[in-house]
């Protein structure tokens, strides 16, 4: 009688496992991109899988750019987002992980983050897409005229009395060391644009750490597209 107790606590527990859902990406979750501190543009991205690999922390990460996901009734995986080549756009998944390949055809850390109180994810998508076709913010300025990725997330993650759940402060793009990652001053270059150092404003490195967002293991969004 002992041995079949045990079989059948064994079997429950089975049953019990298998039934834990997998983490599941949701409508209103932001997607973090991020890369080693000494990525460069230029790079021929012989290293970059083992460099991620060995990259285990946000504090060893880049964080270069945010963006907001939409999951329809049918499953299928939309992104919102602001970027130097779309501006303000709402395009598929596949077309974000796209945009994203790095060179040697590996991706970058996508961590997903999700707000704490995620009470009400539908409405800041929807204000998200109130901006769809605006053009880049290449000057991070505060506007309402054209965004940059976080900029564009903070404006649509609103409380009910209308403020951010974001907080601006002045931007940050130097690393621990007091550094520009090789990253930021290739691509500001790149653009004709200072770095905004210390400009009112947000960035995705110091969003990723706000305190409203939570980051849900286990999704794998390139396995989505």
């Amino acid at each position: 009688m002992k041995k079949l107790s045990i079989i059948a606590a064994a079997f429950l527990a089975a049953v019990s496992c298998s039934s834990i859902e997998e983490p599941r990406l949701q409508t209103g979750d932001l997607v973090f991109v991020g890369l080693p501190m000494d990525y460069s543009l230029d790079s021929d991205g012989d290293t970059m899988d083992s460099a991620i690999v060995a990259a285990t922390g946000d504090d060893e990460l880049n964080m270069i750019h945010v963006a907001i996901a939409e999951v329809d009734e049918d499953d299928a995986v939309w992104i919102i987002d602001a970027t130097i080549k779309h501006g303000v756009d709402r395009h598929p998944l596949s077309v974000f992980l796209e945009d994203f390949t790095l060179k040697d055809g590996s991706y970058p850390e996508f961590v997903i983050k999700r707000l704490v109180d995620n009470y009400n994810a539908e409405q800041w998508v929807e204000n998200a897409k109130k901006y769809v076709g605006l053009p880049y913010d290449v000057a991070f300025q505060p506007t309402e005229s054209a965004f940059y990725c976080s900029e564009l997330v903070e404006a649509s993650y609103l409380s009910e009395s209308g403020s951010s759940l974001f907080h601006n402060a002045p931007m940050n793009f130097k690393n621990a060391d007091g550094e520009f990652p090789v990253y930021w001053e290739q691509l500001f270059e790149r653009i004709n644009s200072t770095i905004p150092q210390g400009e009112p404003g947000t960035n995705p490195q110091a969003m990723s750490k706000e305190s409203c967002l939570e980051t849900v293991e286990g999704i794998d969004i390139t396995a989505l597209k």
